[in-house]
């Protein structure tokens, strides 16, 4: 796709400075900028490059001042960062911009299309369904039956979608995620095997929620696993049944949360995080990369660290380990009693 500097500051609602007939058709770096490229200046040690990138055009702030002659066009916004992040989305809406039933595909005479579907090839649409306007399900889906699908959803390649969830407004669910698998649920039974407890729950995930590639949201055993609105999901994350995930909440990859756990909103969990099943995150926890949470943590705290061993040991070592900085300062004032008393 080609762009004019001139339609670019349109859409940006920015000022033009250099030839408004430049022409851009790629995004770039600004270090990396080759002929024909949009690239942006948003953090001042970058401020060097933007005399010598070969850009056609660059995004900048409005109280960028040269300080010697730039061959690119420039358009100048109150903030780059963010204009820049418009334009990447606008880019994408248009790439995404499919209309259409591609075949072989497979839609059942009841469910409910709405307006300007795209449905991929191979894909399989249940009993039911109700898919909203604007939606677009890539090929070789799976929509369950009696399945929901709210307004300008993307649903990207190779998604499985189990019966009875609910996914929200402007939602984006990437390639391979499973949504509504069964849950982790078996009762142990006395000639030590396992009887299957039947998940007859379900998984709601509601508006502006994103969920990474290969990621798995298991359905509820009895009512509902549910994914609040504006929570974002990296990509391989495991999320159990009756979890709740709370709005604006934040999950990086291969993180997992056991069932029937609560997290609030607007959390912040680093990569590989585990958290154990049946206790409570409050709203703005930050859990630090690689840990495990084990016990319920209240809102607005940081916490971080685990080492696994015996767990009696370990139980027995933490008691000591969180009286720890006590135990030096009482080690310190000792050590100026003995040194005094040496004098």
């Amino acid at each position: 796709m080609e762009f004019k500097a001139k339609q670019i500051a349109e859409i940006l609602s920015g000022e033009i400075v250099g030839n408004p007939d430049a022409i851009v058709d790629k995004l770039s770096k600004i270090e990396e900028g080759t002929e024909r490229s949009l690239s942006f200046l948003a953090n001042p040690k970058y401020t060097p490059y933007i005399y010598t990138t070969d850009a056609s055009v660059v995004i900048v702030n409005a109280d960028f001042q040269p300080d010697k002659e730039i061959k690119a066009t420039l358009i100048k916004v109150e903030d780059s960062y963010q204009s820049f992040a418009q334009l990447l989305n606008f880019v994408e809406s248009l790439r995404t911009d499919k209309e259409g039933i591609e075949q072989p595909s497979f839609i059942n005479e009841t469910a409910q299309l709405g307006e300007a579907p795209y449905i991929g090839a191979m894909s399989y649409i249940g009993e039911n369904v109700k898919i909203g306007n604007n939606v677009k399900v890539y090929p070789q889906c799976y929509i369950g039956d009696n399945v929901t699908i709210g307004d300008n959803t993307i649903i990207y390649p190779g998604v499985k979608i189990y019966h009875d969830c609910v996914i929200g407004d402007n939602c984006t669910v990437h390639a391979g995620v499973v949504i509504g698998s069964d849950g982790f649920g078996f009762a142990p039974r006395e000639s030590k095997d396992y009887q299957k407890i039947a998940q007859i729950g379900n998984v709601v995930i509601e508006e502006f929620v994103e969920i990474g590639a290969n990621s798995t949201i298991d359905r509820a055993t009895i009512g509902s696993t549910i994914i609040r609105k504006g929570a974002k999901l990296d990509n391989l994350i495991q999320v159990a049944h009756n979890v709740e995930i709370g709005e604006n909440t934040v999950m990086a990859a291969q993180s997992g949360v056991a069932g029937s756990s609560k997290l609030g909103a607007n959390c912040m969990l680093g990569g590989q995080v585990a958290v154990a099943g049946h206790i409570t995150l409050g709203d703005n926890v930050k859990v630090g990369a690689r840990s495990g949470v084990t016990n319920s943590v209240k809102s607005d705290q940081t916490v971080m660290g685990l080492y696994a061993f015996d767990h009696k040991n370990f139980q027995r070592s933490y008691i000591y380990f969180r009286q720890l900085p006590g135990l030096v300062g009482r080690l310190k004032d000792l050590e100026k009693i003995v040194l005094s008393d040496d004098k």
